[in-house]
């Protein structure tokens, strides 16, 4: 094949194999439809600012200044509104996939990085001018983007053209859809009252979700104890408290003192107490704001074609309906029934030695199982902290991932950095030397920062008609410490967990291959996005990886040894199956209020309570529907999606991967059948291809049954 007929075939959308990928991800993913073929506005501002980039990647610059990101972000909108105004005024007579599908796709995929280089520095620049500006900047843009998404000269153009089913890839297919899709999730295919309400519910669902929440911020609720009532807590938890009447401790309800009083308080009626006057915060203004709320997504739902809003949320996932989602849960719940109830018979036996005859409530649980872990584990978490410095763990994810998935890493010196401790990296195949990708890693913690880790998307994987590429870029935000030195602290157990989650987010993007930045990255279905890094957290379980990552701070020589290695698996495992429903239990909170009407929330965690949590009732007078801001923004009908990740990537790596050690076959397997197709391919028919068949739950049941108390 010649290159100019891979050009041809590419104007199709087809993926002619010689031609060379690439990928963007991430936060911009969230941006939606991206802008337009700004690049070389791009780098007249790169020249003013004599930036250094990464090699090849001219697009990503990470250190403009504040009136740089504005004047970027002006370009971007002028350029993708005038790519969207071609696109509206081609002759309906002359629809093209070149004239119509194409512009779009390549400008969504040009202007992808563009858009992050005026986002992404509100999160991280030390510059409060900065961040203030790509703040604005991103405010403007989001505008743009609804605005074109409501375009209906641009609809009408691309829904005569999809109507005259052309012959196009499966992925470029999948693209034209999703563009019909935007249009029709913002009302382009009704009539113009019934796009009129869907405006109106809109608006009414912004204002009640933040009315919601706003609740929930403003509450000032507190309870006083003294200091008998809070014995077992630790004398810096007691001095963090502010001292009030009667030399009674203050405690506000946040949710990091109400964890710590249901987990190490030894008082009973302090621990009922604080989870009662917990779970009743804002009953009273949040449970009728929900109940609206609730109602008009469902209304929202049906005008654009769903019989609810679960359907309406889960249409492009995974899980596909609401009765999936449930029978999902349900399965899990009544396997792991047996488990879990061997575990509660534990904790009720340690409770009546401890404090006599008194019943057992769900706020008793935390306590009871800290306190058997206590009891059934030689595990001190200050002490293996000092296993893992940042020098050791690093290169040892490092080399995990180089070992499972054929990739070789590289440090890339001498580049623009937004901080002076942020670094750079190049992947590459380790077969063919093929340069992958980049990411950068901005690991400490710092003033101005944003404060939680995860991976966001500076680039994402595109290929173009004319044969041109754009080479994926990631970049890793963590929040590790520094003492007051500037030397970097050891990391913490779950710090070490969470880097390797993250890490597989990195994997996945770099490794991502399809040809649409649509599908890029970690632009891939919801459901699926968390699998690759549930499936990495198992080698932090594992002996053979402790020991490649561990070294005693005052001797790095000296890994964990074998016991302590061993006892973290086990550690991971304890009271699993119990978690898991309490998680289950919320989860099916979550899909019931969304999948039927009228839906009488008392009523519903009233009977879900003790079906679940194994006769367990809920505490007197408390309700999620009043304070379970999960189910009211950002995760509504979808909250069962962290388990589903977590349960079929046991399933993968129980099936492919048992015995704990780098399998280099099968891991390129696993980039090759599964990442590499991102989100152009149904996630489940990925998966079920590399398995060789659908994805199980019953991994998930056995590794806790295995390693149970």
């Amino acid at each position: 094949m010649t290159e100019n007929d891979g050009n041809d075939e590419r104007k199709k959308g087809s993926n002619p194999k010689k031609l060379k990928l690439v990928t963007f991800t991430g936060a911009a993913g969230l941006l939606g439809l991206a802008v337009s073929f700004a690049i070389f506005a791009f780098k007249s501002h790169k020249e003013k600012s004599k930036k250094k980039g990464l090699p090849g990647c001219d697009t990503v610059c990470v250190n403009l200044s504040a009136k740089e990101i504005l004047e970027l972000a002006d370009e971007i909108i002028s350029k993708s509104t005038r790519i969207h105004d071609t696109v509206a005024l081609v002759p309906l007579n002359k629809l093209s996939y070149e004239n119509v599908v194409l512009p779009l796709a390549e400008l969504e995929a040009r202007q992808l990085s563009l858009i992050q280089c005026c986002v992404f520095p509100k999160m991280l620049s030390p510059q409060d001018s900065v961040r203030r500006a790509s703040a604005e900047a991103e405010q403007n843009i989001d505008a743009h983007i609804l605005s074109c998404r409501k375009r209906e000269d641009v609809y009408r153009v691309i829904k005569i053209y999809a109507a005259k089913g052309e012959s196009i890839s499966p992925e470029a297919k999948c693209y034209l859809l999703c563009l019909v899709r935007d249009f029709e999730q913002n009302g382009l295919n009704l009539t113009a009252t019934k796009r009129e309400e869907v405006e109106r519910l809109k608006s009414e669902i912004d204002e009640l979700s933040s009315r919601y929440v706003q609740n929930l911020n403003e509450d000032s609720s507190c309870l006083f104890f003294t200091e008998d009532e809070l014995a077992g807590l630790p004398l810096e938890f007691l001095q963090s408290l502010e001292k009030a009447r009667n030399n009674e401790f203050k405690l506000t309800l946040e949710s990091r003192n109400v964890a710590a009083i249901l987990e190490l308080c030894k008082m009973a009626k302090t621990r009922k107490t604080v989870a009662m006057a917990y779970g009743k915060r804002c009953g009273d203004a949040n449970i009728p704001v929900l109940e609206k709320l609730v109602q008009s997504r469902h209304r929202l739902a049906r005008l654009l074609g769903y019989a609810h809003f679960a359907d309406y949320a889960l249409d492009c996932r995974m899980s596909k309906t609401s009765t999936r989602v449930i029978s999902f849960l349900e399965d899990i719940s009544s396997g792991l029934t047996d488990l879990a109830t061997r575990e509660f018979s534990i904790l009720k036996d340690l409770k009546r030695k401890e404090e006599g005859e008194l019943p057992f409530g769900i706020e008793d649980l935390l306590y009871y199982i800290k306190r058997v872990e206590e009891l059934q584990f030689d595990l001190d978490f200050g002490d293996i902290r000092q296993y893992f410095p940042v020098s050791l763990v690093l290169p040892g994810i490092f080399k995990i991932c180089q070992d499972l998935f054929g990739i070789k890493i590289e440090e890339v010196t001498e580049v623009d950095v937004w901080y002076y401790d942020v670094r750079a990296f190049a992947v590459f195949d380790s077969g063919s030397g093929k340069l992958l990708g980049y990411f950068y890693l901005d690991m400490f913690s710092r003033e101005g920062k944003f404060s939680h880790s995860c991976v966001v998307s500076l680039q994402n994987n595109a290929l173009f008609s004319n044969g041109a590429c754009q080479i994926p870029v990631a970049l890793l935000i963590a929040q590790c410490a520094k003492d007051g030195g500037g030397e970097a602290l050891p990391l913490g157990f779950s710090e070490v967990v969470n880097l390797f989650h993250e890490f597989g987010h990195v994997v996945q993007h770099i490794c991502n291959r399809a040809s649409f930045a649509r599908f890029s990255g970690l632009r891939v279905d919801p459901d699926f996005r968390e699998i690759p890094s549930q499936l990495l957290e198992n080698w932090c379980y594992e002996s053979f990886t402790l020991k490649l990552i561990s070294g005693y701070r005052q001797d790095v020589t000296k890994p964990l040894v074998d016991e302590v290695c061993k006892t973290l698996k086990r550690w991971r495992y304890s009271f699993s199956a119990l978690k898991s429903l309490q998680e289950i239990l919320y989860c099916l909170f979550d899909q019931r209020i969304y999948s039927d009407d009228d839906v009488d929330f008392h009523q519903l965690i009233r009977s879900l309570h003790p079906k679940v949590m194994l006769g367990l009732p809920v505490v007197e007078g408390t309700n999620p529907a009043s304070c379970f801001p999960r189910a009211v923004i950002g995760s509504e009908a979808t909250c069962y999606s962290r388990i589903w990740s977590e349960v079929f990537a046991a399933d993968i790596f129980a099936t492919k991967f048992g015995d704990g050690h780098p399998n280099l076959y099968t891991g390129l397997q696993f980039r090759d059948k599964v990442l590499s197709h991102g989100g152009g391919k149904d996630a489940m028919e990925l998966l079920t291809s590399f398995l060789g068949r659908e994805p199980s739950i019953q991994a998930f049941i056995d590794s806790r049954t295995t390693y149970s108390l």
